[in-house]
């Protein structure tokens, strides 16, 4: 990796000055607003020199990391099937710079949501830089995930989103049956819980995660290229979980989500309730560390 680039901050507050490129200093580190080569007028939006956004301001519909693609291929599926599109609420655990939060409001703009950040000036500086719907469309609330999540009300959110990281790694408070229960709590019957899993290529992770899944949500699919599936490199995997059923291998609904994922720049394969209770059948989910059941 290359040296980070330091930028002297301006005499002006970041986030009255709208999207410029610069280094600040947040809570948790540093944040680096970097212009898009490719696209001009998007930026990436680095957070302790880890990709944690990208925002193109005059397409709320473009998504360019392709997890969250697959992701949005998933709710496009179950949101007509299960779900008010126009009363949905959704609930995302870690916001960065809020592109999966622009983009559900883009494709359902009466959804109501909720973006959990844990650091809050980097909460200040998103908000002055890049023209997000406002409350009560879209709050952001500055707040530990799992803190955040067990505060809420039973039966109050349609759709979960964990999209939380410190470096690499997703904090383990989150990866728990504990936890899920805790989602599952607030999630609606009819709701869908979807998570960013990165992983190296063994996938022990993924497995670990998916057990936790299958304890609680009688349904549990996965989207992810074919290197990552077959333990080719380290990356990413979206695992979605629901007590409503997931499209099933042979179903047009499948069929429909596979021709979305394989047209997709970074080409993905579906796998369905069968083969994430094959991969993860021997597998022990984890627990909070004073749980003993």
């Amino acid at each position: 990796m290359g040296r980070k680039r330091q930028r002297t901050q301006p005499e002006q507050p970041a986030e009255s000055n709208g999207p410029h490129a610069g280094t600040w200093e947040i809570q948790t580190g540093t944040v680096e607003l970097v212009p898009d080569d490719l696209t001009p007028g998007a930026w990436t939006v680095m957070v302790n020199g880890v990709p944690s956004s990208h925002v193109d301001p005059a397409r709320p519909g473009d998504l360019d990391f392709e997890y969250m693609r697959w992701m949005a291929a998933v709710l496009r599926t179950h949101v007509p099937a299960h779900l008010d599109p126009h009363k949905l609420r959704v609930l995302h655990l870690g916001g960065g710079a809020c592109s999966m939060a622009r983009w559900v409001a883009h494709e359902w703009p009466e959804a109501r949501q909720v973006v959990v950040e844990l650091d809050a000036r980097l909460v200040d500086l998103v908000r002055g830089w890049f023209n997000l719907p406002r409350a009560p469309l879209l709050r952001i609330r500055a707040g530990e995930a799992r803190a955040v999540t067990e505060s809420l009300t039973e039966s109050t959110r349609d759709v979960i989103i964990r999209d939380v990281f410190a470096g690499a790694v997703t904090p383990p408070s989150l990866t728990t049956v504990e936890f899920t229960r805790a989602v599952d709590r607030v999630l609606d019957p009819a709701g869908i819980y979807l998570l960013n899993v990165g992983d190296d290529p063994q996938l022990n992770g993924v497995r670990q995660e998916i057990a936790g899944l299958k304890a609680v949500f009688e349904h549990v699919t996965a989207v992810a290229d074919p290197a990552m599936f077959k333990g080719r490199r380290r990356g990413n995997v979206v695992l979605a979980a629901s007590h409503r059923p997931l499209p099933e291998s042979g179903t047009a609904e499948a069929a429909t989500m596979t021709r979305s994922l394989l047209v997709d720049p970074v080409p993905a394969q579906y796998k369905d309730q069968r083969w994430t209770a094959t991969f993860a059948a021997t597998v022990q989910p984890r627990r909070d560390p004073a749980s003993s059941s």
